[in-house]
């Protein structure tokens, strides 16, 4: 596996502040692009970068500069919720000057993946034909919150390292969890190895650590649709109308989501409401919520439950709902009955993850 040279294990944080601060006439080339753009960045929206982050930007104006020769080594990036590590790939990709570059979030990234297999499904090499016809000649991909939890996407992916790493295409992946984590159900568990280890041997892991939750400042309310977003409970009739709150009609509206039906509460423009039991409690899948959410900008969901009382399948679809509309960054009104924090129990992996994120929306109870 590869790892950080001894050097850069002690190196000081005052060092490493110095990298990112020193004038501009001492920098040159996409190693200077990458630390010039976190520098304006994090003055921006007011950050003082952890330790964490400040190696891991260094590490990305390394690999930055490499990019142009072919030997850049690709990045895992790993740590807890609310520590940047979607702000620091979102910060590389735009740096990058590159054309042949793609940013996907992993869940529509795979969503397409296994409907280009479907399609090219009577061709020798469906895989192949897919990622030609998804990546044409690109050269940096990155995903951000990589995750598997499912026996049958692992062995997929497992795959779809081999084939991106025989293309020699630049990864760049976000996760909360380190390589070992992945797929934690002890009865898969072993069968992942194999990618697990290809991932050590193929990438740099890095740990984005650090106190700060990010999510949590204030600044970063400003720069998102979806922290304008609301949590309502119990949801009475004056709090929908202090939010002007579209009234649901007599009857259900009728979606066509790929090959579903799905009932909405109400459908007008690019507004959409739903309860939650039709959303989770039903077998839709990340592909469904990715069609929806290129057709509706604005999002009301109605009568959270306790996601505790809720299968682990229903609580696992409301975190894929709620990473489909943060990384598409869609405006949420959540409805619930209970607080917010009593509503998000459960034991669905990547809760947390969850929890952090509807934490940003503006609260409003009795």
């Amino acid at each position: 596996m590869p790892v950080l040279p001894p050097s850069w294990i002690r190196t000081p944080l005052r060092a490493l502040r110095h990298c990112l601060s020193r004038p501009v006439a001492d920098e040159s080339g996409l190693a200077a692009t990458v630390r010039q753009h976190f520098r304006a960045k994090a003055a921006a929206r007011g950050y003082t970068l952890s330790a964490g982050q400040l190696r891991v930007i260094e590490h990305m104006a390394t690999q930055a500069a490499q990019l142009e020769s072919g030997q850049a080594c690709s990045l895992y990036l790993y740590g807890a919720v609310g520590r940047g590590k979607s702000w620091l790939l979102d910060g590389f990709f735009q740096a990058l000057p590159q054309a042949d570059k793609r940013r996907l979030h992993f869940h529509d990234f795979f969503a397409r993946l296994h409907q280009g297999m479907f399609d090219h499904r009577q061709q020798d090499d469906a895989l192949a034909c897919t990622l030609d016809e998804l990546l044409d000649d690109c050269q940096v991909l990155c995903f951000d919150e990589f995750h598997v939890h499912d026996i049958g996407d692992a062995m997929l992916i497992t795959r779809l390292f081999q084939a991106l790493f025989a293309r020699r295409v630049f990864l760049l992946v976000t996760s909360n969890y380190a390589p070992q984590g992945l797929l934690p159900n002890p009865l898969y568990h072993q069968r992942f190895e194999p990618v697990i280890r290809l991932i050590n041997s193929q990438m740099q892991v890095l740990e984005v650590g650090g106190e700060q939750d990010f999510r949590s400042l204030p600044s970063a309310a400003g720069q998102q649709r979806f922290t304008q977003g609301h949590y309502l409970w119990p949801g009475s009739r004056e709090q929908r109308q202090a939010l002007q709150l579209p009234e649901p009609g007599d009857a259900p509206v009728l979606l066509e989501v790929g090959k579903r039906t799905l009932r909405a509460r109400l459908s007008e423009q690019r507004t959409v409401g739903f309860d939650f039991v039709e959303l989770c409690e039903q077998p839709t899948a990340v592909i469904d919520y990715l069609e929806l959410a290129r057709r509706f900008d604005h999002w009301i969901i109605d009568c959270l439950p306790n996601l505790e009382d809720c299968s682990i399948a229903a609580q696992q679809r409301f975190v894929n709902l709620v990473d489909v509309l943060y990384d598409q960054d869609k405006h949420l009104v959540l409805i619930g009955s209970l607080p917010l924090t009593a509503s998000l129990g459960g034991s669905a992996s990547d809760l947390a993850r969850t929890r952090s994120r509807l934490g940003q929306l503006r609260q409003a109870g009795c």
